[in-house]
């Protein structure tokens, strides 16, 4: 187990499933405002995931189709052809990416890859080059145990359904239930 921080304290330990959270740069409003009570990190996390969630500005790249289709198909290869992680679950929302994997990589090494080739794509695509993509940093969160690991996927893949973006997750294509249910 190795212990890591940037913005954030990080814990990587490889072959133990971790939560995966990343965002868009800009993606929140500047002057967002927290309870000012103490949060525990997960009623902190799940602040931030609300704002994402409900945030009608700011940077949503990830709403265009063929964008979430790269993101979604770089999750997908980093899996089964880089063998960086074991890919259980994931849903590339407009402005950030929920993955539930067990990793083969260190973190850092996980990220940069995923981050790196998805930035440099979607900023070509969008015409942005040099721009910033993601924002610096992400969340992670090491699984505990099985009831929790349960608890993660059906969070992952019903928050397309919590952001009011479609009735049912299987509706949501770019999530790996929608993913599954196309085929």
């Amino acid at each position: 187990m190795t212990f890591y921080r940037r913005r954030l304290p990080h814990i990587d330990e490889q072959q133990r499933p971790v939560f995966l959270t990343w965002r868009l740069y800009d993606s929140l409003p500047p002057h967002r405002v927290f309870p000012t009570a103490a949060l525990t990190s997960g009623q902190a996390f799940d602040a931030m995931d609300r704002l994402l969630d409900e945030t009608r500005t700011g940077t949503s790249h990830l709403r265009v189709p063929a964008i979430a289709d790269m993101v979604m198909d770089a999750i997908g290869y980093n899996a089964s052809v880089l063998g960086q992680y074991a890919l259980h679950a994931f849903v590339v929302m407009p402005n950030h990416v929920h993955m539930l994997a067990t990793p083969a990589v260190a973190l850092p090494k996980l990220m940069k890859s995923l981050k790196s080739v998805t930035a440099r794509r979607a900023n070509a695509m969008l015409a942005l080059t040099g721009k910033p993509f993601w924002q610096d940093g992400s969340y992670d969160h090491l699984v505990r145990h099985e009831r929790e690991f349960e608890k993660i996927w059906a969070y992952i893949e019903e928050n397309p359904v919590r952001a009011g973006l479609v009735r049912e997750a299987s509706e949501y294509r770019w999530s790996s239930v929608g993913w599954a249910s196309e085929g």
